[in-house]
Parts: structure tokens; sequence; C-alpha cells
């Protein structure tokens, strides 16, 4: 006999197909908020570098799917699931998530303020969510072809940022702290672009680049910025940094093309060329599923 579902699972599963109706990624969560569903890598000894090309779901971030039956799947894999995450920086929205925590005797809500001052910053209303320590996170559209990098405090205290690679707890979650909501009078706001001036401060200057790359195969701004985003890669964050450009490229028609100018960047950067292969075929091939 089929155990019936706990309303709290119940209620996450609504709201995470709820977001995927509007083109949002998403994967089930624990009351820790750390990604429910368990590695199908767990129990092996060495060390597996997999984004899901082995097939199996339990990747993490790597799961997320606006699909609606890949979503329930997913959630049926963990019927502990409280809650819910959305992916950062993922098209068609390219969502970005400044987290403004409140606790102890930090207050990012107010040192995100007194940082807008600062800047001269207008930051748009905005789709909010109210955390059940008091904090908010704040939804923002970015910008198509340049990646947010994720940061802990770097802004200032409290003050983080979802960008690619990351998540946001999506309102309806319920964790060990509380149940993640709207904010009041946001429940009809829209998802507002990210502002030049903040887009400037979440994307520093990138640490001296190795030598720049030969001539691109194709032409454009795009291709160029998916080429620099893997040349400015810090090292621990190259394979992953190519993993997502590759993606990127393979969403286009210039895929193929790209792929040898992304492979040759990360190499530059210290990447084994073997590595850098594999990591860009491995996109090429999770792109193709999720188009067929």
């Amino acid at each position: 006999m089929t155990a019936r579902p706990r309303p709290a699972h119940s209620a996450a599963l609504a709201h995470a197909l709820r977001a995927a109706r509007r083109g949002l990624a998403v994967i089930p969560l624990s009351r820790t908020k750390l990604p429910a569903v368990r590695s199908p890598h767990r129990a092996e000894r060495r060390r597996i570098r997999c984004h899901g090309e082995c097939g199996q779901i339990g990747h993490g971030i790597h799961d997320a799917t606006a699909d609606p039956e890949a979503v329930r799947a997913l959630f049926t894999a963990a019927p502990w699931a409280t809650g819910y995450g959305i992916a950062c920086g993922r098209t068609p929205h390219h969502l970005i998530g400044i987290d403004l925590d409140v606790k102890h005797d930090i207050d990012g809500i107010a040192n995100f303020a007194a940082l807008a001052r600062e800047h001269g910053l207008t930051v748009p209303a905005t789709i909010t969510v109210a955390t059940p320590s008091g904090g908010r996170h704040l939804w923002l559209r970015g910008p198509a072809y340049q990646a947010v990098p994720n940061s802990v405090g770097r802004l200032a205290p409290g003050i983080d940022v979802r960008g690619t690679g990351g998540y946001l707890v999506g309102p309806g979650s319920t964790t060990n702290r509380g149940t993640y909501t709207l904010a009041s009078g946001t429940e009809h706001q829209g998802l507002a672009d990210l502002p030049d001036g903040l887009l400037q401060l979440l994307t520093p200057p990138a640490p001296a680049a190795p030598p720049a790359a030969g001539p691109l195969p194709v032409a454009g701004r795009k291709a160029r910025a998916l080429v620099q985003f893997v040349l400015d890669a810090p090292e621990g964050q190259r394979n992953d940094r190519l993993y997502w450009a590759a993606c990127r490229a393979h969403e286009t028609t210039d895929g193929p093309v790209l792929a040898e100018a992304l492979v040759d960047a990360a190499t530059r950067t210290g990447l084994p060329d073997s590595e850098a292969l594999a990591t860009v075929s491995s996109a090429a091939r999770r792109v193709a599923r999720g188009t067929r």
C-alpha cells in the first residue's frame, strides 16, 4: 500500500509545478534546504565528476527542470522533500537572486539599502520572497549572455548573491526554520531587470586572464562572452564554467563550431585537454537530450 504524501511534500510539489509553468527550472529540497534527491554515486569510492551524464537523477542543481513530468519524478524520488529550489542563471529568465540575511547582529536588508545609496542605485520593485528569519530574496532578471557568479558576503555582510550554478529556495517551501512566502504586497509583482549599476557590482573585474585565444570561428558578442567567461574562470570553477558555457553554446546553432574555441579557452586556464573535451561533449549530450 502506497503511503499518502505528507502535506508539506504535496504543497512543495504544487508550488514547484507552478514555478515550472513559468519556465523556472526546479529541484526538490529537504528541510535543510539541500537537494533532496540522493546522489547515485554516493556509495562509490572514487570521486565522480558527473553533471547527470550518467542518465540518473541525484546531481543537485544539474537535475533542475521545468518539465512537469520530470518535476513530479524528482519529487517522487524524494518523498521527504518539503521545499524546492529554483535554478538561477538559466534561460529563459536568467534569474539572479539577492539574498538579504537578517540574523544575529547582521542586517542584510539595511546593508543593501546603504550599498544602494552609496552607489546611487535605484533597485526596481520586483518579486520578493520573505524568509523565515526575517530576511528577503530579491528576484531580478539578469542578462542572457553574461553569467553572474555566486558570492557570500562579498558586497557587504548579510548580502549573498545566487547566480550561475546557484539556486533560491522557492516560496511555499517549508524548512527547519519555517516557511518561505511571497512578501506582502509583491504577490502580483513581475520580474524586474537587473539594473546596470548593480550588475557591475555583481560582476567585478576578473583577475588577469591567460593570453587571449585566437580568432573565433564565429563572430558576435555572445560568442566572445562565452569564451571570455571560460578564460576568466578561477581555479576550482574551471570545469563548471566550461560546462555552463558549452551548454549555452549548444542551445544555439553555433554550438558545434564554438566547441573547439571553448576547449582551447579551458586548456589555457590549466584544465587538461582530455577533461575539457569530455566536459564539452557532456554538455552537448545534455542539451541534445533536453531538446528531443
